[in-house]
């Protein structure tokens, strides 16, 4: 599941597993106390059934790997900016922070390949979309860029959203 911000891709992942009873919902983005992730963490449990748990966490691959029930990742973007803040790795090398995150990613490729549960991934799609041209904003849409390249090649199915509008590639 890819598109741009406030696209639609979270509600339409929603719609995806909700014949399901009970969901892992996993917040991969901001383990720490930020009151903007907590109020968007909270809009999204509001919508969803109460039988659906929440899970926020960075480590994705350990969801997956533990789930018995089908799991909604989102978002893909928050985990990378939350992997390398945390890291304090915004003005590394490039080289050692890409030799970080996808280190990390490649456990997380590996359990949605292994994966014995439905899993459903919403990420920001960063082809499409402005970057600003400064250094952060490149790494960022590079190294997002090709996360998004290597789940499309172990997912079964792409969907990209626009505007509320679902195209399935």
């Amino acid at each position: 599941m890819t598109g741009g911000v406030r696209s639609g891709k979270s509600r339409h992942a929603e719609e995806l597993l909700a014949e399901h009873d009970e969901v892992v919902y996993l917040a991969a983005g901001p383990v720490y106390d930020d009151a903007d992730w907590a109020a968007r963490i909270a809009a999204h449990r509001v919508r969803r059934p109460a039988s659906w748990t929440t899970e926020e966490t960075q480590d994705i691959a350990g969801v997956l790997d533990a789930a018995g029930q089908p799991v909604l990742v989102d978002c893909l973007g928050t985990w990378l900016s939350a992997v390398i803040d945390q890291a304090s790795l915004w003005e590394a090398p490039v080289d050692q922070v890409e030799e970080h995150v996808l280190g990390r990613f490649d456990l997380v490729t590996a359990a949605l390949a292994g994966a014995g549960v439905p899993v459903v991934l919403v990420t920001n799609e960063v082809g499409l979309g402005v970057v600003p041209e400064h250094r952060s904003a490149r790494l960022f849409r590079d190294l997002l860029g090709t996360i998004n390249q290597r789940v499309g090649a172990v997912c079964d199915e792409v969907h990209l959203v626009v505007a509320g509008r679902v195209l399935k590639i």
